[in-house]
């Protein structure tokens, strides 16, 4: 199973997307807390129909996230199986690693499986393979 140039990048993007929504979710969190500590009543108006709108915001992007490591995960794991860049004695191990690791399992994988073969524009070989 080879991937386009473009399609790595996509993978690569969304592999990286878990760890910036932590940092983002983490320092959204922190902001809040500091905020109701100093009286930020933008954040939590006494009188409201609902909840924030930021609130609303954070909850739809977190369930997003949760969506995207879970779609990673089993096309993480389809590769695998699909490729044959990793040798067949360990594919069960990476499996594993995968499924447990999560984002940091895949982060590894993509860096060690994925996006190190040469680009075709580089490589007269591969580029008579891709026409």
């Amino acid at each position: 199973m080879v991937l386009s140039r473009p399609l790595k990048i996509l993978v690569g993007v969304l592999t990286v997307w878990p760890f910036v929504y932590m940092c983002a979710f983490v320092g959204v969190i922190v902001l809040s807390v500091f905020a109701v500590s100093a009286g930020g009543s933008a954040l939590f108006p006494e009188k409201s129909d609902g909840p924030p709108i930021w609130f609303v915001a954070l909850l739809v992007a977190h369930l997003a996230t949760i969506v995207l490591a879970l779609a990673l995960t089993a096309f993480y794991i389809v590769y695998l199986f699909k490729t044959g860049r990793v040798e067949q004695d360990r594919k069960v191990l990476w499996a594993i690693v995968l499924f447990m690791g999560g984002p940091i399992g895949q982060l590894v994988f993509f860096c060690l499986y994925i996006w190190p073969e040469r680009w075709p524009a580089t490589d007269p070989a591969i580029a008579r393979q891709h026409t």
